[in-house]
């Protein structure tokens, strides 16, 4: 058996906003993002964000999963695109994320669903989404 030894990270974020000029967001770990709330202007909004957070952890977990399955060297890439509808009324929330994987390798029909279904009950974001967690003010 294979003694995995995990290391902890720092996880949290910061966001900053003056009177004017857009959000800036610092990680735990010192990473730096600019948050653009302006249409015209490219860049990550808080929506996209949250799309790439699910996206994310579901790419590294279909790795994990294949990993996991015997299967790793058969993957060239995963590829996830996450998108959704934003409720028409309030509170303001996104009511569907629509969700699509894209696996390269050399896999049949069976091994990519049982990845894609792995991955999501490994992805950590996926995983808390559905769980709807408290928020607590402090």
């Amino acid at each position: 058996m294979v003694d995995v030894k995990v290391k902890s990270r720092l996880v949290g974020a910061t966001a900053k906003v003056g009177r004017h000029g857009h959000p800036q967001l610092v990680s735990e770990t010192g990473g730096e993002l600019d948050v653009m709330t302006s249409a015209s202007i490219p860049g990550f909004n808080p929506l996209d964000l949250l799309y790439s957070s699910l996206a994310a952890c579901l790419v590294l977990s279909a790795r994990i999963a294949a990993s996991r399955m015997g299967i790793l060297e058969k993957l060239e890439e995963v590829s996830v695109h996450v998108t959704g509808q934003k409720s028409a009324g309030e509170p303001a929330r996104v009511e569907n994320f629509d969700v699509k994987f894209e696996l390269s390798g050399d896999f049949d029909a069976a091994e990519r669903a049982e990845i894609i279904h792995k991955a999501e009950e490994i992805c950590t974001v996926s995983n808390t989404l559905l769980a709807m967690p408290t928020i607590r003010i402090v």
